[in-house]
């Protein structure tokens, strides 16, 4: 990857945060932690692998993304917001009466979101079903899914990841956002996982352990990914909760987090840009 493209990711990165950020700085409170540390794959997703079309969400012959983890749903608002899906001006309106961006991600009212976010542990089946059916309808395309560590305690997790080995879905790569952080505390103090990559692996899965903030990392990881035959891919993200932020960073209390005019102007300072609004 040439450092221009580089340059150009991580710049995107830094776009998705600040848009995040004011998103939730107007309604006051919002998932910060679990948004900000997604950032950077997104960026590599959406501004250099997926094959879409923000005039035409429903094209059948784009790639699917599934943001399991559907709390982190203002960071994939960024990004779409960014790419011209809907008028920039919705981001106004995250949560609050009649918007087209609810807390979490719903795909009857959003354009751009493939999978309504429900229970946490759902969204990795349901990629699973996507790959199957455009194999069933021989469509050319690929299948992304971000999950969450706290979400990977749930079984149904587990028993996806058992059947999508089993049916050779090579077109199927997940990332798993692994922060170490979820509501209630650190997900070593509440259900450790490790070692995680083992288990992934034990599965069946083509395993690959990153740092979750290095886009040359992720871009490396992808690109095995859309070379590896006869199995699903599980990249393992290693982030920092809250990335980007100082009073957020690496902190179980930016799950949901109040956040005040002055944070943002705070975060945007931190972040290197103005407002987008």
């Amino acid at each position: 990857m040439e450092l221009n493209e580089l340059k150009h990711l991580e710049e995107k990165a830094n776009t998705i945060r600040r848009i995040t950020i004011e998103m939730i700085g107007k309604l006051g409170v919002g998932h910060v932690g679990g948004a900000l540390s997604i950032a950077d794959v997104l960026a590599a997703l959406y501004y250099k692998y997926m094959r879409v079309d923000p005039a035409n969400p429903k094209w059948v012959e784009r790639d699917r993304f599934v943001l399991s983890k559907g709390h982190a749903g203002p960071a994939l608002y960024a990004v779409l917001a960014d790419k011209g899906y809907f008028p920039f001006e919705w981001i106004d309106t995250l949560n609050q009466p009649n918007t087209n961006l609810p807390s979490h991600c719903d795909r009857l009212k959003t354009p751009g979101v493939d999978m309504t976010a429900g229970s946490l542990g759902q969204g990795l089946s349901a990629a699973i079903g996507m790959a199957l059916g455009a194999r069933i309808d021989r469509l050319p395309i690929r299948v992304y899914a971000l999950i969450g560590d706290g979400e990977s305690q749930e079984g149904q997790i587990w028993e996806a990841a058992m059947y999508a080995p089993n049916q050779r879905l090579d077109t199927l790569t997940v990332f798993l956002d692994y922060n170490r952080m979820q509501i209630d505390g650190t997900t070593d103090e509440i259900n450790c996982m490790d070692p995680l990559a083992d288990r992934w692996k034990a599965f069946g899965w083509q395993t690959i352990q990153i740092p979750g903030h290095n886009l040359k990392a992720i871009c490396n990881a992808i690109d095995i990914a859309l070379e590896t035959k006869g199995k699903p891919t599980m990249i393992i993200l290693d982030t920092i909760k809250g990335k980007g932020l100082s009073f957020a960073e690496g902190k179980v209390s930016s799950h949901n987090m109040p956040l005040s005019q002055d944070q943002v102007l705070q975060a945007l300072q931190e972040l290197g840009g103005g407002s987008h609004v």
